[in-house]
């Protein structure tokens, strides 16, 4: 296998564009993607059934521990029929696009069951990486997302640690990455779960809860 096969460049403007189409036939026949965000590479791919099943039996995920979904605009949210309530809606406001993670209600007519975290919501960041956001758009629909490591290894900040990790998965097709290039290191997403009366921080990262609370005073929780 050559490595025009192995791995798409995704960096230049040109190569995202050029990228657009075969990440998109990959996404369609319901296999996954390596790809790079603002924080670390992940893996992910359409949020159908399928394609949902594909990626747990690849990362070899335990029942009861969902993925986040991907988005590139509001729109994507009224298209998974989620909620807002009024406090994650000015969260939103303020932190999107960025490392921000929202758990919302709702979904129930659009999103499988597996996408859903054990407080009841669906786990969404609007990703501020602009190549991703691109894919996203011309998918037209969110994606799922996870990181792109093995159990008890750090995330992935490169394609080449993906190719070390999973050689076997991007042999048989089963996984096409996504290369660009090496992320600087950086905290992961803040977490907040937004489906109870008031915020809550359900995982510490990049954005402070001191920084939460000036546009969510009722943040539970510190980061």
């Amino acid at each position: 296998m050559t490595s025009t096969t192995v791995e798409i460049p995704f960096w230049s403007d040109a190569e995202v564009a050029a990228a657009l189409r075969p990440a998109l036939a990959h996404l369609e026949q319901r296999r996954v993607l390596a790809y790079p965000t603002e924080t670390v590479y992940g893996f992910g791919g359409a949020i159908d059934r399928d394609s949902v099943d594909a990626l747990i039996r690849l990362k070899g995920r335990p029942k009861g521990k969902p993925f986040l979904l991907l988005i590139a605009g509001s729109e994507m949210l009224e298209k998974l029929d989620l909620r807002l309530p009024s406090y994650a809606t000015n969260l939103a406001a303020r932190h999107w696009p960025g490392p921000l993670t929202l758990v919302l209600p709702g979904g129930e007519r659009r999103v499988p069951p597996a996408l859903r975290g054990p407080e009841g919501g669906i786990a969404v960041r609007w990703t501020s990486h602009r190549s991703l956001q691109r894919l996203i758009l011309a998918h037209g629909d969110a994606i799922t997302s996870t990181s792109a490591n093995r159990p008890g290894v750090p995330p992935a900040m490169s394609a080449r640690e993906i190719r070390e990790q999973w050689s076997a998965a991007i042999a048989r097709g089963a996984l096409r990455v996504l290369d660009g290039g090496t992320l600087a290191p950086s905290e992961p997403s803040t977490v907040v779960d937004c489906t109870g009366r008031s915020p809550r921080v359900v995982r510490p990262g990049a954005i402070t809860a001191a920084v939460l609370r000036e546009t969510a005073p009722r943040l539970i929780g510190d980061a």
